[in-house]
């Protein structure tokens, strides 16, 4: 190797060692599938803390009838140990988690992915998405529209010298299918769980279709917050049925 590429070589090895020792971090989703009635949602996120470098295992369980936690809903674990194990933290969530996904056979029935955005995708819009509510062809269905739109809110009083302009978004789904057109969410306020968001992005819509129940639809949201070594980035899902 000559002299020239060994220099190249170090130089891009040392820049990737930088951006990844100062950078936020992006939680990777994992879905846990639905109930067999369509009824509960469950879904993980996990990752290794910017700053700290402690790895981190969160799960959530949705009543799709109240896009509401059930209760023991969030359970997060952190393991305050830089030397510790992404593997075993997310050991520990999922054991955690055992009774819920055993009382109400989350998993029994898995969720479709009709359309994921990760924030590694550079090639669509993050606020807008157009998918297909089944995934076979040919469809009879016109496809849906769903956008996000930025809404200017209060901080809540733990960011108001961090992120002043703080933001909420709302989501707008249109449904040729059945003629709706209007907003899904819309935030009053700022959940103090979403750590001084700074921007927000369509993370997906994931389905429960199962013939003769009523269809779910899961909208996935990233939220970007404010984070130590630069932005991280936070799965949340709003669910809605008959969608």
């Amino acid at each position: 190797m000559t002299l020239f590429k060994q220099l190249t070589t170090f130089f891009t090895i040392f820049l990737a060692s930088i951006f990844s020792t100062f950078a936020g971090d992006f939680a990777e989703f994992r879905s846990l599938g639905f109930s067999e009635d369509g009824k509960i949602f469950g879904f993980e996120q996990f990752g290794v803390q910017d700053g700290s470098g402690f790895p981190y295992a969160e799960r959530f369980f949705i009543d799709t009838e109240t896009d509401r936690y059930l209760k023991g809903s969030p359970i997060r674990v952190r393991l305050d140990d830089e030397t510790a194990s992404l593997y075993e933290a997310r050991q520990i969530a999922k054991a955690k988690s055992q009774a819920i996904i055993d009382q109400y056979g989350i998993g029994e029935e898995y969720a479709s992915f009709l359309a994921f955005n990760p924030s590694t995708e550079k090639s669509v819009d993050p606020y807008a998405i157009t998918y297909q509510s089944y995934s076979y062809e040919p469809t009879p269905n016109a496809p849906n529209e769903l956008k996000l739109e930025l809404v200017n809110l209060p901080p809540s009083k733990d960011c108001e010298n961090i992120t002043p302009d703080a933001k909420g978004f709302r989501l707008h789904l249109t449904n040729k299918d059945i003629d709706v057109s209007g907003y899904i969410h819309e935030d009053k306020s700022v959940p103090k769980s979403r750590n001084c968001p700074i921007d927000y992005n369509i993370g997906g819509v994931l389905a429960f279709n199962r013939f003769g129940q009523t269809h779910v639809h899961i909208y996935l949201v990233l939220i970007r917050s404010f984070g130590f070594e630069g932005p991280d980035g936070r799965w949340i899902a709003i669910a809605k049925r008959g969608t």
